[in-house]
Parts: C-alpha cells; sequence; structure tokens
C-alpha cells in the first residue's frame, strides 16, 4: 500500500496514456492503494472518464488531463499551471502507441509517431516532473517499457527502438537522481490482453508462451504498484519484465 506523508496529504500520481488498457488498470490500483490520480489521455474522453468513476468510487480524487505527450506545448499548457502548484508524487510513463510495419516499407510518420510518443514524450513529461521530485527529495518514476524493447520484434523496429529507448533514459535517469532519493525503474510487459494486440495472430503467439496464455494488465498494475510501495524503497534503476516467461 502506498503510505501517507508525514504531512498527511494524500499522494498524488500523474498516469500518461490513462484511459485504457494497462494505464487505466495502473491508475485504479494506484487510487485502491491510497493515491489521488492525474489521469492523462490524448483522446476517447469517454474513456477517461469511466476510469475517473473507478478511481472516485474508490474514494480519490481524479483531474482529467488532455494533451498529446509529444506535444511539449500541450504539455506545457496543461501540466504547468499544475506543477506551480506541487507536483506529483509518482509519474507513470505508459503513453505510447504501435504502428507495425516490416521495416523497409516503414513510413516517415509510421517511425516518428511511435519514437516521439515514446521518447519525446517521456522528455516532455519526465523534465519538469522530476524537476519538483528533486527539490522535495522525493519521488518515485515507472516507465512503462515492453519486452520488444528487450528483445526486439520482426515488425516493430520503431517500437522495439523506443521501447529500448525508455530502458536507456531509465537507467541513466536513476543514476541522476538517486541521491534525491527520486527512484526510477522501468516495467518490461509482454503480450498482455489490451486493444494493442487485438490484431495480432494469437493462435501463433500463445504456444510461444510458457505460462500458455496473455497477462492482464491488472497483473502488470501490481508490480507498479508494489514499485511505488515503501516495500520498494530500495529498487532504482531496474527494469522488471512481466511477460510469462516468453523472455528473460
Amino acid at each position: 500500500m502506498v503510505q501517507k506523508q508525514e504531512d498527511s496529504r494524500s499522494k498524488t500520481a500523474l498516469v500518461t496514456g490513462g484511459s485504457r488498457g494497462i494505464g487505466a488498470a495502473i491508475a485504479v490500483r494506484l487510487a485502491a492503494d491510497g493515491c489521488d490520480i492525474w489521469l492523462n489521455y490524448r483522446h476517447r474522453k469517454d474513456c477517461a472518464e469511466a476510469v475517473a468513476e473507478k478511481i472516485r468510487a474508490l474514494g480519490r480524487d481524479c483531474r482529467l488531463l488532455e494533451f498529446d505527450v509529444a506535444d511539449a506545448e500541450q504539455v506545457t499548457r496543461v501540466l504547468g499551471p499544475l506543477l506551480e502548484e506541487r507536483g506529483p508524487d509518482i509519474l507513470i510513463n505508459n503513453a505510447g502507441l504501435s504502428r507495425d510495419a516490416i521495416f523497409g516499407l516503414m513510413s516517415d510518420k509510421e517511425w516518428t509517431d511511435v519514437i516521439d510518443t515514446s521518447l519525446r514524450g517521456f522528455f516532455n513529461v519526465t523534465r519538469p516532473v522530476v524537476q519538483g521530485m528533486i527539490h522535495r527529495r522525493q519521488g518515485r518514476i515507472i516507465t512503462i517499457s515492453s519486452t520488444s524493447g528487450l528483445s526486439g520484434m520482426p515488425g516493430q523496429v520503431n517500437y522495439s527502438a523506443a521501447k529500448a529507448g525508455l530502458i536507456g533514459a531509465t537507467k541513466a535517469l536513476a543514476l541522476e537522481v538517486a541521491r534525491r532519493r527520486v527512484l526510477v525503474n522501468a516495467v518490461a510487459p509482454g503480450f498482455i490482453e489490451t486493444e494493442m494486440i487485438s490484431h495480432l495472430p494469437l493462435d501463433q503467439i500463445l504456444p510461444r508462451i510458457p505460462l500458455g496464455r496473455l497477462g492482464r494488465p491488472e497483473e502488470v498494475a501490481a508490480l507498479v504498484g508494489f514499485l511505488c510501495s515503501e516495500e520498494a524503497g530500495y529498487i532504482t534503476g531496474q527494469v522488471f519484465s512481466i511477460n510469462g516467461g516468453i523472455y528473460s
């Protein structure tokens, strides 16, 4: 469980890409653990509002933040005024997208959309947020990478590059801010039951997974919840795989 701070103020968690899938599950889990939530979404406000209802039903506050993490102007306009008051105690960098294509036939847009959302998004959101954490000498940053970023995946050169880049960024940032008691880790899910994998040939994928099934978003959220807890206070700069054994 996320502990209350010494001033009895509830912790706040910013979850990017929180309207569906893994992001939504993480937001609900952190709310159940006692956090108020800043829920970012790019579109599908209806989905974001449905997640917010679940969070409020748990007795926690939920603030909806509409911006594209890849757009620095949008991030500054929406997030900037909130950070002037007080930034979040926890940042979950979850926003991402896939545009699968054979590399030789990949368009410029298919490359840049994926890279910008993951890596530019990480920069645009994390840089202003971590400044407040450093000042307060506490904070948790969890970035959602992927097994594709560890092993590579054919047809996903753009996605694999983006997710591998997040792993490098996580490890480097963890070293920079550890002395300020800001802990930075990454979680690398495998095939999780979300809309992102709905187009994939599951009949070919499932036999490759030693556990023989897809993961659930709630299982990823449980791991993130632990990394945000007081019990994980000596863990930083690490990448945690949650993939049913498909890659180690």
